[in-house]
């Protein structure tokens, strides 16, 4: 496979305009705009074909095609053989294979998209970000999380004109009032991101040796965590596996011995066989996640890449955003001390969290304490 010199900047374009934070319906409605003809097109102004051609509307891209090139990881220079199969040869129609019966040749042809876009274009695509009723999406949504019970926290407009009256909620608190409300204005937000990404860029450029250190000790202490954390769970559940082929053995003999209804053996074995089903996945999982923490190379300089681009930002961009943080995780507000002030911890793309004194605001003001 060789590089389209036509259609390759419009391929790097689409990622980077999901890069910025825009869904498959915008970069359409954007690439529209700019009259950049669609596949289709340019395949009919080459062949001739018109299977996908429309004459009268020659730039207008659907988002399922948009969906489809993001999707597409022959754009990293690697080949992925086997993603469908059919369930016989009488029968034509192709069904998706499932990530494990796939297998993927690395380095088959020169790349158009690097690795670290496209994780966090993967990572993007992975968030749902529900436009309001005026069909706008804040600058973090999906991106903030709840420090209680883990839910998103949805981006909410009031009816006032400003903008200092934008805010997030908790998803749970907001749907089932299972959770706090966890309340905090964007402006407050956008503040308090700002002012940690601004600390972590100037550490990462004045020394990138000492930082790369510093984040390579944090990652592997908290790497140590969740394996020690991941064994424990793994032979927990493994025990139970165990158990529960002796319980199912032993159903069967007091089925066969006449102890057991054939009713009652068919529900109880059903559901020991479904548990065990469960625990095999995800054990399975498990066992995937601890051999990861064991191996994984760190990604620090994959992060240093991105941040070699931005130099003392004033501003945060949605590009900027995307490219750099992972998630929001906000906590609940705290009144002891007679102010309103409430926590956020800032992690990001390839290293998570950096061991800074996490950001506080007095929200009550705005202001940052």
């Amino acid at each position: 496979m060789v590089i389209d010199e036509e259609t390759a900047p419009v391929v790097e374009l689409i990622f980077q305009l999901c890069v910025e934070g825009n869904g498959p319906s915008n970069i359409a409605r954007i690439l529209k705009e700019r009259n950049i003809p669609t596949p289709g097109t340019i395949e009919f102004q080459r062949t001739g074909r018109t299977r996908r051609y429309h004459p009268d509307n020659p730039c207008h891209w659907n988002a399922d095609t948009i969906i489809g090139i993001l999707e597409q990881d022959a754009y990293l220079g690697r080949t992925t053989n086997f993603k469908t199969t059919k369930l016989s040869y009488k029968n034509k129609k192709k069904i998706e294979n499932p990530p494990e019966k796939r297998v993927t040749f690395e380095n088959t042809h020169k790349a158009i998209i690097d690795t670290g876009t496209w994780a966090i274009v993967q990572k993007v695509r992975a968030q749902r970000r529900r436009p309001t009723r005026t069909g706008e999406v804040g600058l973090f949504s999906g991106l903030v999380f709840c420090a209680d019970c883990g839910a998103r926290l949805y981006y909410c407009q009031t009816n006032a004109q400003a903008r200092r009256q934008e805010c997030y909620t908790c998803g749970n608190y907001r749907t089932r009032k299972q959770c706090s409300s966890h309340y905090i204005r964007e402006v407050v937000l956008h503040q308090l991101v700002l002012q940690n990404l601004q600390r972590i860029l100037a550490y990462a450029q004045y020394d990138e040796d000492e930082f790369v250190h510093g984040v390579m000790l944090n990652k592997s202490a908290l790497q140590r965590t969740e394996r020690e954390r991941g064994k424990r769970e793994l032979e927990k559940q493994e025990r139970r596996i165990n158990e529960l082929d002796t319980l199912i053995q032993r159903l069967y003999e007091d089925h066969v011995s006449g102890k057991l209804t054939a009713e009652r053996f068919g529900k109880l074995s059903d559901s020991y066989e479904q548990e065990q089903a469960n625990l095999k996945r995800s054990t399975k999982a498990l066992r995937s996640t601890t051999s990861e923490a064991e191996t994984k190379e760190d990604n620090v300089q994959e992060f240093l890449k991105i941040v070699r681009k931005y130099t003392e930002p004033s501003e945060l961009t949605p590009e900027m955003l995307r490219e750099l943080v992972e998630k929001v995780v906000v906590h609940a507000p705290d009144k002891s001390s007679g102010h309103r002030v409430q926590r956020i911890d800032v992690y990001y793309n390839f290293i998570g969290e950096v061991d800074f004194s996490p950001e506080y605001v007095e929200t009550g003001r705005g202001t940052a304490v």
